[in-house]
């Protein structure tokens, strides 16, 4: 069991307290120095503010770690919040006076601070968006208590959610739970959407409500900052445009029906009249459900990195040497999974909650795909290191592809359909999945009114039948299944990200199976890697176009849906030749 080494950030209360008082005293002088003389473009003003920004993310990358480690110690996630917005208050002008400054001074910026001109013509582009130096910061003021403070209360929730699975049993938590729903017993994986929706349908009240705050926080920022439709906060966020988003979202929705498809044969493949909801991810096999240890599944990973990259191999390595991970579930724990980019001066963060199912280990090469992105591109500094959504979740992506390219030739031949169903339903749940998700967004947030818990629930259904068409039918209890999805809460409009990926993905891991055909499998693997070090310093549609690829053009996405359906041809033909 691996477990974080906090103490890389910092050493104790009392040094934390120290970092904060310095960085106020920072930011303070920052302040009384350049408000109001931006317009003679001093000298060394841009690396400073870049040094406080990473201070007060330091600060807030820790508080928060300490939460997700730990869900009851919400206070000092919350005190420190307040404190890093009071740093914060005093940096405010600078993004707003930036922005009012004539365009040949603007310029004359860009080229006094060359490493930093895509960061500030990504805040030109903001320009219209913004609000005033007092109403910015009445906002930050009060954010504490708005739609962050409800987040903070769903993430406790469900943390502290504890479910009684059988009499022998101790109470478990929502990942070991949800962990049953890939059971090759029909009736535990029925037992298991059974007690969990009776949890999330006794929490329905303030599930609906938190949720209800999100969509009227997020429709008075669409109105208060003047965007276009409440998404397209998001599409400025991940530096796309709302063109390639709805690209991405209509050749999606164009292949629903692979999935209808796919699960017609795991119907049969089942033996069942009828495959349910919580049927989706069951093993194919038994095969398929046996427990995986943690080590086993860490050296799975580290073969596939290697056989990649020495360079995946080593910072691998290093954070499962120095503290970088915390890897299974324990009280109070936050659920899911997440590599925290932390600053640049430090390291990246990675949670899991390893649970034994071959699913966690391609979980584990998921995280730590972000997590070497995250270590490459903090050498572009703090403004420039983290990428939008958008290119975010390729790196991770691309390492469970690395980790399926592996087993693929390792698995003996009896587990090699299971092998392709598990990969293939992943590809669906990071794919199509998440296009329902957003679809289920745009629909909630098109209405002012106050919605009740009744019409979740109706919107929920119709958005996933969709997708599944005939080939699974939905139970009333997967009804609620809406209300404990993160993203829903914490990044509205974020789950599209996850698709762009995927796609984005496939297309590039298609063009490296072709590059080791070639035998020039270095040069790809070496503009990769310039790719992710690159981090956020340039426009996702510029590094994308280094691949010779154009994210704007619905051609794009359909290069990376046909790896899908070849993946789904060729589980299909394992299936005929073993006559199932």
């Amino acid at each position: 069991m691996d477990c974080w080494k906090l103490g890389d950030l910092f050493a104790s209360q009392e040094a934390l307290e120290e970092k904060v008082q310095a960085l106020k005293s920072e930011a303070e002088k920052f302040e009384a120095q350049y408000r109001g003389k931006l317009s003679t473009c001093p000298q060394g003003i841009l690396p400073k503010y870049e040094e406080i920004l990473e201070g007060i993310g330091l600060i807030g990358t820790y508080t928060f770690l300490l939460f997700a480690q730990d869900s009851s110690r919400g206070d000092i996630y919350a005190n420190y919040e307040i404190k890093c917005n009071e740093i914060q208050s005093h940096l405010l002008f600078f993004e707003l006076e930036f922005c009012s400054l004539s365009e040949e001074l603007q310029e004359k910026y860009k080229q006094e601070y060359p490493k930093y001109a895509y960061y500030l013509s990504h805040l030109i582009a903001t320009k219209a968006h913004q609000l005033t130096l007092e109403q910015e910061q009445v906002l930050l003021e009060v954010s504490p208590v708005g739609v962050g403070a409800f987040s903070r209360f769903f993430d406790e929730h469900f943390s502290q959610m504890k479910f009684k699975f059988s009499k022998e049993e101790k109470k478990i938590g929502e990942e070991e739970v949800l962990a049953y729903l890939y059971s090759f017993n029909r009736k535990e994986r029925k037992k298991a959407q059974k007690v969990f929706s009776k949890k999330l349908h006794q929490s329905d009240h303030f599930l609906t409500f938190i949720l209800n705050m999100v969509r009227k926080d997020l429709a008075i920022n669409t109105k208060l900052r003047k965007y276009q439709k409440p998404e397209s906060f998001r599409h400025i966020d991940n530096q796309t445009t709302q063109k390639s988003v709805d690209s991405l979202i209509k050749v999606v929705e164009k292949n629903y029906p692979l999935v209808e498809r796919y699960y017609e044969a795991k119907k049969q493949i089942l033996g069942l009249k009828k495959l349910k909801d919580y049927d989706r991810y069951a093993p194919i096999s038994k095969e398929a459900s046996i427990k995986i240890s943690y080590p086993q599944a860490l050296e799975l990973v580290k073969e596939s990195f290697a056989n990649f990259s020495p360079t995946f191999m080593e910072i691998t390595q290093k954070a499962l040497k120095e503290g970088w991970v915390d890897s299974h579930p324990k009280d109070r724990k936050r659920g899911g999974a997440f590599s925290h980019g932390c600053v640049p001066s430090a390291h990246p963060y990675v949670l899991l909650n390893f649970t034994g199912g071959r699913r966690d280990v391609f979980t584990i090469a998921h995280e730590f795909g972000h997590m070497i992105h995250q270590e490459l591109s903090k050498s572009q500094g703090y403004l420039n290191m983290d990428t939008p959504l958008t290119t975010a979740e390729t790196a991770s992506v691309f390492a469970e592809m690395l980790l399926f390219d592996t087993l693929k030739s390792q698995v003996p031949k009896n587990e090699l359909l299971s092998l392709y169903a598990g990969k293939i339903e992943d590809i669906f749940s990071t794919l199509f999945r998440q296009i329902v998700m957003t679809n289920f967004e745009r629909a909630i947030h098109s209405t002012p009114d106050e919605l009740k818990s009744e019409d979740f629930n109706k919107i929920w259904r119709e958005e996933n039948q969709k997708m599944f068409g005939k080939s699974i039918e939905l139970t009333s209890n997967y009804n609620q299944w809406w209300s404990y999805i993160p993203h829903f809460i914490h990044s509205p409009f974020y789950c599209y990200a996850y698709s762009y990926g995927q796609l984005l993905v496939l297309a590039l891991f298609g063009l490296y199976k072709h590059s080791k055909e070639q035998g020039n499998e270095s040069e790809f693997v070496a503009k990769y890697l310039e790719f992710l070090s690159s981090g956020g310093s340039a426009s996702p549609k510029d590094l994308i176009a280094k691949f010779g690829f154009d994210i704007e053009d619905e051609e794009f996405w359909e290069i990376g849906m046909k790896q899908v359906k070849i993946l789904l041809d060729e589980f299909l033909a394992i299936l005929s030749k073993e006559g199932k």
